[in-house]
Parts: structure tokens; C-alpha cells; sequence
């Protein structure tokens, strides 16, 4: 302990403006003439303003360290604020304006700080720059009095409290700022499926209007194309045939394959692959197969026009007629008499069939269009067919009519718009 008043061998008084001399003393030495002053340190503690000192600097490091994180979130938003220009950039200004709207229904955190994640940073930036101005402001007043140590806890708690105020608003703006990361990263996500959305569209669209299925004029106006002699392009029929003692098919046609232009239809039932089959096959003429017999047509459809073609048949002496653009060129009987057409078989465009709906042969596929393929239950009137073949009259096939969703293509067999009736007219 120092002494400051009194020397420990009983000294007069010494005059004012004199100096002191102080020694130490053992404690136990001490004696009531030279009490102690109070010591404020305890268990080995700085002085009050040494450890106010302290503090100053730990929180000015803390103030450091917040700065930095308040950088590093800056860095982030520049970062998500960039793919949202990206994303502005292909679609307008609709994920743009989404994500404002939702900013602006956000939850207010701090009240009096803007909504726009760069302004909140720079508002964060000049409020840390404020409370670091402040602190030293404080330290600067420390230093200078030195002697002035009023309530140095009551300082310390008052320090720890605005550093946790502090703390607590830093910890709410960067929740604010995660909330409206994970919001663009949403909006972001919803465009992408938009996006998707209108391209599958897109692409069906396209892939339909490559198969040309596409709506056509009225339902009958298409055509379907087999362009090669393959044993796997046809056409199918989805109806079938019922009993029949008479019938009439019609059909527009144009090829030009050589030799022969195939068979633009067969019809076959079980136990009879032959049961209605047209077909013109290798060098031999156009024939007419009723349940196997054979009938030679005098038509000559090959020279890859448009032509109109209507055969007849009925069971009653089995008789046939066979008409090429209107006009009839030739008519027979005994094919197949009294034998009526059998009913519940597949009817196949462009293949002759060696089995119900299959075995087809490349050989005898027909190569060209066909279109306005119609079957009637009754032998039509030559007038009728005359009408039909000159584009007087349109009159679709009672049993069997030339209808968009009534015929399938397979294995690049095509559906067209096909030409207007005059057209085909004038190709003949």
C-alpha cells in the first residue's frame, strides 16, 4: 500500500505545494493513522477505464466484423439481382414486376428502411458508420478525461445493449434478405416452367402439323399418301363392313408406279384374306377379287393422274360394272354369284392382305394418293357416279364414308389437304 498524507515516522505536517514521498508497506504494518485508500480492482482486474477501454475495441472489432458481413450479403444481392436482369431479359419485365409485388407485401422488419435489398444495404452501411462514429466519439471523451469514471458498468450495460439492439436488427435484415432470395429463386423457377410449358405446347402443335392431322377444311378433304412400295405404309379403315349382297366403291386415286400400281384396297374376313381386293399386280391388268374369283377390269389408271374410279357388284348372278372418270368402260357377270360379302373384316388402304389385317407383300403395295374413298350397300345409278365424278354433287358412302376420323396411317403413310375436286379435273 502507498501512503499519500502522513509518513510512517510521525512527520509534522508538510507545508501546502510541498512534495509527497510514499512507501510501501506491508499490510499487516498498516496503521489506523494510514488507512488505505479503496482499490477498485479486484482478483487481478484492468481499472475501470482500462477495461471501459477494452470494451471500445471489442466492439469496434464487432462493428468490423458486422461491416464485412454486410459486404458479403451485398455480394449476394448483386448476384441474384444479375439473373434477375437475365430473366427480364426473356420474358419482359413479368418476373420484374411479380417479384416487386411480392417485395411490397413482404413483412416490414425495419419500418423506416426502403424495400429495395441495395438500398437496405446502404442504409445498414451509413447506420454502422453512425454507431462507429459515436464509439469513437466516446473513446476521444475517455482519453481526454480520464478521471471521470461515473458509473463505468452502467456504460457497459448501455454499450451491450445497443450492440445487441444492433445484433438483432442485423439478423432480422439478413432473414429479410434470405426470404427474398428463396422468393426470386421461386419466381425464377415458376418462368422456367412457364417457359416449358408454351414450348411442349409449341412442339405438339409442330408434330401435328408434320403428321398432317391437323383440322382440315371440312372432314373430307385429305388424302393419304403412300409414297413408297414398302410392305409397312397403309392406310386402315376403323369401320368395318356388315353383310353385304351389293355394294358400290368409289375413289379418287393417282399413281404412276411401275409395273403395276399395287392395291389401293383389299378387304379380308377370316377364312377368306380375298374377300373384296382391287388390285393391278406386276404386268397383268387391273383385277377385282369377290371372295377369291377374279374379274379383269379394262380401267388404266398408271399415269400418275388424277383419275375417278366406282366399281359395282352384286350377288344376284354376280354381276360387275367398272367406271373411270364417270364413265363406264366395262361390265361382266358370274363373279362370285350368290355368295354375300361376310361381314366383321379388317379393310386395309394401300396393302393386299394374306391374313386378316397383316402379312402384307411390297410387291403389291400401291405407290401413289388416294382420297374420297366411299362404299354404298346398293349398286349406284350411273347417273350418280357420272355427278360424283364430274364434282356435281358430293354424296359420301352410306356404309363406308371418306371421313378424317375414320381412317388410321401407319408406318409413314401420310393424311394431306388434298386438291379441290375442279383441280383433280383438270389433271385429267
Amino acid at each position: 500500500a502507498a501512503g499519500g498524507r502522513g509518513s510512517p515516522a510521525g512527520e509534522q505536517e508538510s507545508p501546502p505545494g510541498s512534495r509527497f514521498v510514499c512507501t510501501s508497506l506491508p499490510l499487516d504494518a498498516a496503521g489506523a493513522g494510514c488507512p488505505l485508500p479503496p482499490v477498485p480492482m479486484q482478483g487481478g482486474a484492468l481499472p475501470p477505464e482500462e477495461e471501459l477501454k477494452a470494451t471500445v475495441l471489442q466492439l469496434r472489432e464487432t462493428v468490423l466484423q458486422q461491416k464485412e458481413t454486410i459486404g458479403s450479403q451485398r455480394e449476394a444481392i448483386r448476384e441474384l439481382t444479375g439473373k434477375l436482369s437475365r430473366c427480364e431479359g426473356a420474358d419482359g419485365k413479368s418476373a420484374t414486376g411479380a417479384w416487386k409485388n411480392e417485395v411490397g407485401k413482404g413483412k416490414d422488419t425495419m419500418g423506416d428502411l426502403p424495400r429495395d435489398p441495395a438500398q437496405v444495404i446502404d442504409q445498414l452501411s451509413r447506420t454502422m458508420q453512425t454507431l462507429k462514429d459515436r464509439l469513437e466519439s466516446l473513446e476521444h471523451q475517455l482519453r481526454a478525461n480520464v478521471s471521470y469514471a461515473a458509473l463505468p458498468s452502467d456504460l457497459r450495460e448501455m454499450l451491450q445493449r445497443r450492440l445487441g439492439d444492433l445484433e438483432r436488427q442485423l439478423l432480422s435484415k439478413v432473414a429479410e434478405l434470405e426470404d427474398e432470395k428463396s422468393l426470386l429463386h421461386n419466381e425464377t423457377s415458376a418462368h422456367r416452367q412457364k417457359t416449358e410449358t408454351a414450348l411442349n405446347a409449341l412442339l405438339e402443335r409442330v408434330s401435328e402439323l408434320e403428321k398432317g392431322n391437323s383440322a382440315f377444311k371440312s372432314p373430307d378433304e385429305f388424302k393419304v399418301s403412300l409414297p413408297l412400295r414398302t410392305n409397312y405404309l397403309y392406310g386402315k379403315i376403323k369401320k368395318t363392313l356388315p353383310e353385304l349382297y351389293a355394294f358400290t366403291v368409289c375413289l379418287w386415286l393417282r399413281s404412276s408406279a411401275s409395273p403395276g400400281i399395287g392395291t389401293p384396297f383389299s378387304y379380308a374376313v377370316p377364312g377368306q384374306a380375298n374377300e373384296i381386293v382391287l388390285i393391278e399386280w406386276g404386268n397383268n391388268p387391273i383385277e377385282l377379287l369377290i371372295n377369291d374369283k377374279v374379274a379383269q377390269l379394262p380401267l388404266f389408271i398408271s399415269d400418275g393422274k388424277w383419275h375417278h374410279i366406282c366399281i359395282t357388284w352384286t350377288t344376284r348372278d354376280g354381276m360387275w360394272e367398272a367406271f373411270q372418270d364417270g364413265e363406264k368402260l366395262g361390265t361382266g357377270e358370274n363373279l362370285a354369284p350368290w355368295h354375300p360379302i361376310k361381314p366383321g373384316g379388317v379393310l386395309i388402304l394401300g396393302q393386299e392382305q394374306d391374313t386378316v389385317g397383316g402379312r402384307f407383300d411390297a410387291t403389291q403395295a400401291f405407290v401413289g394418293e388416294m382420297s374420297q374413298f366411299n362404299i354404298w350397300d346398293r349398286v349406284l345409278k350411273a347417273e350418280d357416279i357420272m355427278n360424283i365424278a364430274n364434282c356435281s354433287i358430293n354424296m359420301p358412302g352410306n356404309i363406308i364414308p371418306w371421313v378424317d376420323n375414320n381412317v388410321d396411317v401407319f408406318g409413314g403413310a401420310t393424311k394431306w389437304p388434298v386438291e379441290t375436286c375442279e383441280e383433280r379435273l383438270l389433271d385429267l
